[in-house]
């Protein structure tokens, strides 16, 4: 069963109980040979990891890729396929529209 997903107002996507989004950060160690595989094998992704979308910086040395899934777990078994021309951070992310809503909710959740 796929991730359930809602939208805020401005049509980005946002998480659910079930699902949460994830930022993530790849280091190019060689671009050409990474879209070299891209073109020839696509993004390799176990179902259950979803591709929303990315940016790639002018210099082609990092990529900013936003995913979603229910199950972090199923990261491991993307980042094996491309380990060798990439190195990933993976950070769970919330939209703005939803950080403000779960501050207005609860102030004291943004106290350190």
């Amino acid at each position: 069963m796929p991730a359930a997903k809602s939208e805020v107002a401005d049509g980005t996507p946002a998480t659910t109980e079930a699902s949460m989004l994830y930022m993530v950060i790849e280091q190019f160690k060689d671009a050409l040979a990474i879209y070299r595989r891209f073109g020839e094998k696509g993004r390799m992704m176990p179902d259950g990891l979803n591709y929303i979308s990315s940016w790639i910086d002018t210099d082609l040395k990092v990529c900013y890729q936003l995913m979603e899934t229910e199950d972090p777990a199923l990261f491991p078994r993307w980042t094996e396929n491309w380990d060798d021309l990439m190195e990933f951070k993976i950070v769970p992310v919330r939209t703005s529209a939803e950080t403000a809503a779960i501050v207005e909710r609860s102030p004291d959740s943004l106290k350190s």
